[in-house]
C-alpha cells in the first residue's frame, strides 16, 4: 500500500493543507506607491479693482441712461470683465440687486461683441 509522505515524515494531511494554504497567501512586499497626484488649484482669475460707490461709471455702447447708478456701475464692471480681468465689487454683487444685474448684463452684452 503506498502512503503520502507527509505520514512518513510524521506529519498530518490537514496540518500539510493548512501550511500550504498559509503559504500561498504570503506574497512578496509591494513597493510603495507613489504619493496620489492631486489636481492643482486653477489658478485665480486676475482682478481689477471695481468702480467706487461714487464714481460715474465711463460711457457703456448702449443706452443707460434711465437706469439707476448701481445699474450703471455694476454694467461698466461686468463690461470691463469680459476683456479678461475680472473687476467686481464682490459685497455690492452679494447685496445690491441692482449692481448685481448691471454687472450680468454687462458682462453678457460685452462678450458677444467681442
Amino acid at each position: 500500500m503506498h502512503c503520502f509522505i507527509a505520514y512518513r515524515c510524521g506529519v498530518s494531511v490537514p496540518a500539510l493543507v493548512l501550511a500550504l494554504a498559509l503559504a500561498a497567501c504570503a506574497t512578496a512586499p509591494e513597493a510603495p506607491s507613489p504619493a496620489p497626484v492631486t489636481p492643482s488649484a486653477p489658478a485665480p482669475k486676475p482682478t481689477a479693482p471695481p468702480l467706487p460707490r461714487d464714481a460715474q461709471p465711463p460711457p457703456p455702447p448702449v443706452n443707460l441712461g434711465g437706469f439707476p447708478l448701481t445699474y450703471r456701475q455694476g454694467y461698466a464692471d461686468g463690461c470691463a470683465s469680459a476683456g479678461g480681468v475680472e473687476r467686481k465689487d464682490a459685497t455690492r454683487f452679494s447685496a445690491d440687486g441692482n449692481y448685481r444685474t448691471g454687472w450680468q448684463d454687462g458682462l453678457a452684452q460685452c462678450r458677444r461683441k467681442r
